[in-house]
């Protein structure tokens, strides 16, 4: 061994080993992505969103139409919170209804679908009978029920072609009838247009367009071929047509998309304007609750169909981004409760509810912000309106229905319910040992097989 200049042996290097891979940096976006990602796909996600989405659209709604509606009950020598008790009474009624809704099984939902369109098409009809029918802004489809109550009918109309279309479809998709056009269309469309032809009779196409929006999506559900869509599209756009240029006042508020000043020709667009100035003076962060400068008599129905313009202004871009991630909310818990069943009735209602609550929204908002002609229909759980409130609920309650009854919502929901003490069986009492909590985390052996993650 050759010895080095001082003498000493070398040093012997050891044989160098291949680095390992270091591990890859922990990445809080990434991290935040995956856990959000986790929590969006669990079971009981569109419970919630439907659930907490709902409440938190009707409580704001609650709060600005108090705001909303002071000036104009004052104006007409009411109290000034004359509009929100009768909307918080619609409210609480709505409520019941939405809870009584959430807790009735799917069979007795198909059971009701045939008895509300036939209460519904009776009073659409009798709004038209004299004495009984009362008009509202030229609209005639209000019914007086005493004081200063008013149902409008028409709103119901929304809610029966929903459940009885679910069911109607539901039934002949068992039979395998649903491949043939005729059985996809009769009695489904005739019945459609039988509601839309009694709504129009009162004026009301802002609601006509919201039950022709349900038919579409139903038959989209359904599978409807190409052309057959597009046929009954194009049958529906020309009778709009018509009854659009037939009337001065719909080609005047046609008129008024995009308008800037109150004077667009001869068309008066003083309400879609001033929407627009309420909108654009609210800046960021509005310039505060219960301080709106445009619903002191500039800008007609601050309380109803323009409420989102008030919002706007006080509660500025912040607050309108809210209410429109709501509603996004909403519409996704309702498209994921649809596309997640295997009943065809939950399908078709689902869809049928997301439809009739998006598109509603999606033409108020429109309205609002001057990019489709005002149609006169109400912010859905937002707006002033005990008609048009309570089937909402309802149909909120329905899709709360719907979400509980999945198969890995049910195992989810069923371990967040603890057992205190011990169980009886005939009388007797079982020992079943110390008393536990069943969580989460003690059953996932249990939710793995159920779905739940």
């Amino acid at each position: 061994m050759p010895s080095s200049r001082t003498g000493r042996p070398p040093v012997q290097r050891a044989v160098g080993r291949p680095a390992r891979p270091r591990p890859p940096r922990d990445n809080p976006v990434l991290r935040a992505y995956l856990n959000a990602k986790r929590a969006w796909d669990r079971p009981l996600t569109a419970y919630y969103l439907i659930a907490g989405g709902s409440f938190l659209i009707t409580v704001l709604g609650l709060v600005m139409v108090y705001s909303a509606s002071q000036i104009t009950a004052l104006q007409m020598s009411l109290p000034g919170s004359y509009f929100f008790r009768k909307q918080l009474l619609a409210a609480v009624i709505g409520g019941v209804l939405l809870l009584i809704a959430s807790r009735m099984p799917v069979k007795l939902h198909r059971a009701l679908a045939y008895p509300i369109l036939a209460g519904a098409v009776f009073l659409m009809a009798l709004v038209q009978v004299p004495g009984i029918g009362m008009s509202v802004n030229g609209n005639q489809n209000w019914i007086a029920l005493g004081g200063s109550f008013q149902i409008q009918p028409s709103e119901f109309g929304k809610l029966a072609l929903v459940l009885w279309s679910a069911d109607l479809l539901a039934r002949k998709q068992d039979k395998n009838l649903l491949n043939q056009w005729k059985h996809m269309l009769v009695p489904l469309v005739p019945v459609a247009f039988l509601l839309l032809g009694l709504i129009m009779l009162g004026g009301d196409m802002g609601t006509a367009i919201i039950l022709t929006a349900i038919l579409f999506g139903l038959l989209w559900l359904a599978g409807a071929p190409t052309r057959l869509f597009v046929g009954v599209l194009s049958i529906a756009a020309t009778l709009g047509v018509i009854l659009i240029k037939t009337s001065p006042n719909r080609m005047a508020r046609l008129a008024c998309i995009g308008a800037t000043e109150p004077k667009s020709g001869v068309a008066d667009c003083w309400q879609a304007v001033h929407g627009i100035y309420a909108l654009a003076s609210g800046g960021i962060f509005g310039s505060g609750l219960g301080a709106s400068v445009e619903k002191w008599g500039q800008l007609p129905e601050a309380h109803t169909d323009f409420i989102f313009a008030v919002t706007g202004e006080e509660l500025g871009l912040a607050g309108t981004l809210s209410v429109l991630a709501l509603f996004a909310a909403l519409g996704y818990a309702g498209i994921r409760v649809a596309g997640r069943t295997e009943d065809p009735f939950v399908r078709y209602a689902a869809g049928g509810v997301t439809t009739w609550i998006t598109a509603q929204a999606v033409i108020n908002i429109g309205a609002v912000l001057g990019l489709l002609p005002i149609a006169g229909v109400p912010l859905p759980l937002f707006s002033y309106g005990g008609s048009a409130l309570l089937p909402t609920m309802f149909a909120i309650g329905l899709l709360i229905a719907f979400a509980r009854d999945e198969p890995a919502a049910r195992a989810a929901l069923s371990m967040r319910q603890p057992r205190f003490g011990r169980k009886r069986a005939g009388g007797a009492v079982r020992d079943r040992g110390p008393r536990r909590w069943n969580t989460m985390r003690r059953r996932a052996s249990a939710a793995r097989s159920s779905g739940e993650r």
